[in-house]
C-alpha cells in the first residue's frame, strides 16, 4: 500500500499541476506484462455484431486496469442500490482515507470520483458490496483475468486487487466487456447501465457521435525495483454512438521515455484527436 502511495506522489511530480484533473491513477504493473516490449493497442469493435474494425499492436497482452475498472465498480455500485444517482450518495472524507490527490480531501458524489477517481470511493463502494459480492460481480463480468486475490499474502483483493495487483485485462478483453455493457448483457440493472453512462459521459464529437470512456494510468516496475515512469502506460476505454451504431474501443499506449503529464490523460486525448476520422472510415 505504502510503495503505492510512493508512486502516486513521484506521479504526481511529474504531472505537475496537470495531476489535479487527471481521472486517473498510477501504481505498478504486474511483472507479468514486464516482459512486453511495447504495450501499444488500439482496437475498436462493432458493438452489435461483435466485428473487429480496427486492430492495431499487441491487444492480448494483460495489465493491470487502474483506474478503467471503475467502470466495472460504477455497474457494481448502482446495481446493489449503494449508489443512488450521479450525485448521491455523497459520502464524507475521513482524514484515514489514502488521498494522495488534494482533490480528494473532501466529501465526494459520484460524480466526483469518477471524474477525479478518487480511489477511497471506490474502495468504500466494494466495502459495503462485501467480498463474496464482489467476487460475483466480477466472476459475472467476466472480467480480464477474474482474479480478485490482491497482493499475495495480504487479503486486500477487495480495496486494491484493480490497482497493480492480482486483476489484469488485455485490451480486446476491455472491449469484450463493453460490449456486453452496451448491449445489456451484463448481470446488473439497466437502471445500473444507464447512471454508469451518465458519468462517463464526454463532450461530443464534431461529427455528432456521442462518446463515453475513462482512463487509467500506469508505471512498471523496474530491474531496480522502483517505478519506471519513462515507461509509464496509459489507457482509454469506452464506445462511441450516434443513435444508429455502437462501437466500443480500448487504446493502450506505453511511453517510450519519460514525458511531461500522465499516460492516461494523454492517450485520451491523442485517441479523440483521431476518433472523428476513424469513425469516418467504418
Amino acid at each position: 500500500m505504502w510503495a503505492r502511495a510512493a508512486t502516486v506522489a513521484a506521479l504526481a511530480a511529474i504531472a505537475g499541476g496537470n495531476f489535479a484533473l487527471q481521472p486517473a491513477l498510477a501504481w505498478s504493473v504486474s511483472p507479468s506484462a514486464q516482459s512486453v516490449a511495447a504495450l501499444n493497442c488500439t482496437t475498436l469493435v462493432d458493438a452489435a455484431s461483435g466485428k473487429a474494425l480496427l486492430r492495431e499492436g499487441d491487444c492480448g497482452a494483460r495489465i493491470t486496469p487502474v483506474s478503467t475498472f471503475n467502470i466495472a465498480v460504477s455497474l457494481m455500485g448502482y446495481d446493489s442500490g449503494f449508489l443512488r444517482d450521479e450525485h448521491a450518495p455523497l459520502l464524507p472524507y475521513r482524514a484515514a482515507y489514502n488521498a494522495w490527490n488534494p482533490d480528494w480531501k473532501r466529501d465526494m458524489a459520484p460524480r466526483d470520483w469518477i471524474r477525479y477517481s478518487a480511489v477511497w470511493y471506490a474502495q468504500q463502494v466494494t466495502r459495503q458490496l462485501g467480498r463474496e459480492r464482489f467476487e460475483r460481480y466480477v466472476q459475472g463480468f467476466g472480467y480480464g483475468n477474474r482474479d480478485t486475490g490482491g497482493d499475495a499474502g495480504k487479503d486486500n483483493g477487495l480495496a486494491w486487487s484493480w490497482i497493480g495487483s492480482s486483476l489484469q485485462i488485455s485490451a480486446d478483453e476491455q472491449t469484450d466487456f463493453l460490449r456486453k455493457l452496451v448491449r445489456h448483457e451484463l448481470p446488473v440493472s439497466p437502471r445500473a447501465v444507464e447512471q454508469t453512462a451518465t458519468l462517463l459521459r464526454l463532450d461530443d464529437l464534431p461529427n455528432g457521435w456521442r462518446v463515453y470512456g475513462k482512463t487509467g494510468t500506469g508505471a512498471p516496475v523496474g530491474a531496480d525495483g522502483k517505478d519506471d515512469f519513462s515507461r509509464s502506460h496509459g489507457w482509454f476505454v469506452g464506445w462511441a454512438s450516434n443513435g444508429k451504431r455502437t462501437i466500443v474501443f480500448a487504446r493502450l499506449a506505453q511511453d517510450e521515455k519519460k514525458e511531461e503529464g500522465a499516460a492516461g490523460p494523454r492517450t485520451k486525448e491523442a485517441f479523440l484527436r483521431q476518433l472523428p476520422a476513424q469513425l469516418a472510415k467504418l
